[in-house]
């Protein structure tokens, strides 16, 4: 099937592959017999990478048709690799039980999002894949194995780009659910960004929404994990803005009511730690997305800078949102051994136009190491990303031994790993 797009839920569809055709088993078994005959093959996720990560010049493989599974244990969930976070967190809160964050959109699948490091946001709250315990992948030889935490090569088999097999299921920790409140402040004052720990210490999850056209902050979403014996009643200001009459959309002239509730009322954490709503089409939707992550101590000069090259990348740049994650030992993690500050960026399908503003955002941040987000638009020359990461030659000798034929790489993981 060459030039199948990326997209299939009209996530920009930047991407189109070189594969021959896509493979559905329906079983794990089928599966392994599909990875033990083939030359080169790889995992197709729920299609939000803009990046090549994905692609492959042999056989791709949908997850889709796996049999599924959610198996709630006492403080775990292990579920199948296809399974998309919605369908993961109903089951849970009705358990009782919940994770301990979410990415912005609950439609994407547990595996693709842990193998490239998605995120939500919240200082004391790392990726998503911080969470997993274990790891059950079919390797190059077709063999099922399941690699568990505390085993040496566990903190380079999660966010491992597909490099060492295909991802059949995922274990990951769970706690007692939890409600979380939701708010939104528009036009924050201008210096606001400079208390970076007051303004991102303030709640569970704190974003902030920008188009870089000035020095202030459009919007801040507040996520506030309610604690019962501390009731909080939203202010109508802060940080000089002033709390929003109705529902907000990230991206200017969207529906706000396609977001998760912001009305400040507590509700269930999985409706409201997600910006987005699972039963409507995430974001834009016709969209191409980079981001990047810098230390936490560049986190105010990184913005800063950016803010200075704005009238660069305005027209291409629909919003701007800003993080902060917690820091993990994942070897190829964004945010593997230092806290962190993530600078995303939401462009009009336009990809010659988008590379060469992602060019300037990234020789704007040149200054402070950014690492650039697996599955989203980078151009940075791949001998300047590697230096990034100083675990990523351990990743590369990990896969020759899952995978001594180098079925599971393509041009992207040659490239970079």
């Amino acid at each position: 099937m060459t030039g199948l797009r990326a997209g299939a839920m009209n996530w920009g569809g930047n991407v189109a592959f070189a594969a021959r055709r896509v493979l559905r088993p329906r079983s794990v078994e089928e599966l392994c017999g599909m990875v033990a005959g083939a030359d080169r093959i790889r995992a197709l996720g729920t299609g939000h990478s803009f990046s090549r990560v994905a692609d492959t010049t042999g056989d791709l493989v949908s997850l889709a048709d796996l049999p599924p599974r959610v198996e709630i244990g006492t403080d775990t969930v292990t579920v199948s690799a296809g399974t998309r976070f919605g369908e993961v967190t109903g089951p849970l809160q009705a358990a009782g039980r919940a994770l301990h964050n979410l990415g912005s959109l609950p439609h994407i699948s547990v595996a693709g999002a842990c193998a490239t490091g998605t995120h939500g946001s919240g200082d004391g709250n790392p990726c998503l894949a911080a969470a997993v315990t274990a790891v059950e992948l079919v390797t190059g030889t077709g063999e099922l194995v399941t690699v568990r935490r505390g085993d040496p090569d566990f903190p380079g088999s999660v966010v491992a780009l597909g490099r060492l097999g295909i991802v059949t299921a995922l274990t990951l920790r769970t706690q007692p659910t939890y409600d979380v409140q939701q708010v939104v402040y528009e036009d924050l004052a201008p210096d606001a960004i400079e208390d970076l720990d007051g303004v991102f210490g303030a709640a569970y999850s704190v974003s902030l929404f920008t188009r870089y056209t000035g020095p202030g902050m459009g919007m801040a979403w507040v996520k506030r994990r309610v604690d019962p014996g501390v009731p909080w009643l939203p202010p109508q200001t802060w940080l000089g803005g002033t709390r929003a009459p109705e529902q907000r959309h990230p991206v200017p002239g969207e529906r706000g009511d396609e977001c998760t509730p912001q009305d400040g009322l507590p509700g269930p954490w999985q409706t409201r730690l997600p910006h987005f709503r699972l039963e409507f089409t995430p974001s834009k939707g016709e969209e191409i997305q980079s981001e990047f992550f810098v230390a936490r101590e560049h986190g105010v000069a990184a913005v800063r800078a950016v803010q200075a090259i704005g009238a660069r990348i305005a027209p291409q740049l629909l919003v701007g949102e800003i993080r902060t994650v917690a820091a993990d030992d994942l070897w190829t993690s964004l945010a593997y051994g230092r806290d962190s500050v993530a600078l995303h960026f939401t462009w009009v399908r336009n990809q010659p136009a988008v590379e060469e503003a992602v060019g300037h955002v990234e020789a704007a941040l040149r200054p402070f190491e950014p690492r650039p987000h697996w599955g989203k638009v980078f151009t940075m020359p791949a001998d300047e990303v590697r230096t990034r990461w100083d675990r990523l030659g351990d990743l590369r000798r990990l896969a020759e031994r899952h995978d001594p034929a180098g079925v599971f790489a393509n041009d992207f993981t040659d490239r970079y790993l």
